[in-house]
């Protein structure tokens, strides 16, 4: 799994907004020139994140983005399945996967399974709050850390 520009760039907005949002719209020409991003390819992923309510956008003087949520509300997970095709480490886990032929027997389709709930408790246990705090250390999850001696039954 790589995790692509649009992905990446999503969760600098995001945190951008939070960083500097009082209580008007901030403009996309603002948020562009702050995260170096061009005001074409921001304008894509806005209307990715407008689109699925996690951004409410005004035209107009005194137009901008601004957030719909608070920013503990927001995981980084929420984002990047919008912005990612799948978050899935294999093809057989992906959403609306065909069922594959081999999976009652697939020897290493446990493992892929165990990955793929790591990654997503990983992403949906850090939100943009705790993204945007500036020299805060973050708790990641504990399931990232446990010994494979201590797996869950």
């Amino acid at each position: 799994m790589i995790i692509s520009t649009k992905g990446r760039y999503a969760l600098r907005v995001m945190i951008d907004l939070v960083q500097n949002q009082s209580d008007g719209y901030l403009p996309l020409k603002e948020i562009a020139a702050r995260q170096e991003i061009s005001e074409k390819y921001l304008e894509s992923i806005l209307k990715v994140l407008v689109q699925n309510h996690l951004l409410t956008g005004l035209r107009g003087k005194g137009g901008g983005y601004r957030l719909t949520r608070l920013p503990s509300e927001y995981t980084v997970g929420d984002i990047l399945r919008l912005t990612e095709d799948t978050l899935a480490p294999v093809a057989c886990l992906e959403p609306c996967a065909p069922l594959c032929p081999r999976s009652s027997y697939c020897p290493t389709l446990p493992m892929w399974k165990e990955l793929d709930q790591m990654i997503n408790r990983f992403f949906d246990g850090i939100t943009i709050a705790d993204l945007a705090e500036q020299n805060q250390e973050i708790h990641w999850p504990a399931i990232l850390f446990r010994d494979k001696n201590q797996r869950q039954s």
